[in-house]
């Protein structure tokens, strides 16, 4: 439980390189997301590479912060051998947030920057990788050693409004 109130988007990073075992344990986090009829419709590009994580913060008007992160990983959707194609995008959110929570509990800092389904945003990405049709790009993650020691900090955002029981018939 303290992994997920601890974890918050971190948008400003220290320039220290994350390492790669960090980076693939939290893909591995990612890959053991439910997913509708076990159809696992991810696939991963790992960006560390200066200029390439550039072209990258250029992708949205929201993801420009992204210039200063260690590494950019994008998720891509595959399309090829769906079998519950209408919960796709449920299952892309349950990946992705496992890979935010082991970001945090790697000790590192992480924001989550939509792309699907904008297609402006995904062709950008699809042009700039030269992906095959069946890779869409999904998202983008930053990860890095936030600069500020305090960013993955509990904020209680519990508001007891939102829940509503529901009175059993009869």
């Amino acid at each position: 439980m303290e992994v997920i109130n601890k974890r918050r988007s971190v948008r400003q990073f220290s320039d220290k390189k994350v390492e790669s075992e960090k980076i693939l344990s939290i893909i591995k986090s990612g890959m053991q997301a439910p997913s509708a009829k076990n159809q696992q419709p991810w696939e991963f590009a790992v960006v560390e590479d200066r200029k390439n994580i550039e072209k990258l913060s250029l992708s949205t008007p929201y993801t420009k912060f992204s210039i200063n992160a260690a590494t950019i990983v994008v998720v891509y959707m595959r399309k090829k051998g769906l079998k519950a194609e209408d919960f796709v995008q449920q299952d892309m959110g349950a990946c992705i947030e496992n890979m935010l929570l082991e970001s945090t509990n790697q000790g590192l800092g992480s924001t989550w920057m939509g792309i699907y389904p904008n297609k402006e945003r995904y062709k950008y990405i699809k042009e700039l990788f030269n992906l095959s049709e069946d890779l869409i790009p999904f998202s983008l993650i930053a990860f890095g050693y936030p600069k500020d020691d305090n960013s993955n900090r509990f904020v209680d955002r519990f508001d007891e409004t939102r829940i509503h029981y529901i009175e059993k018939e009869g």
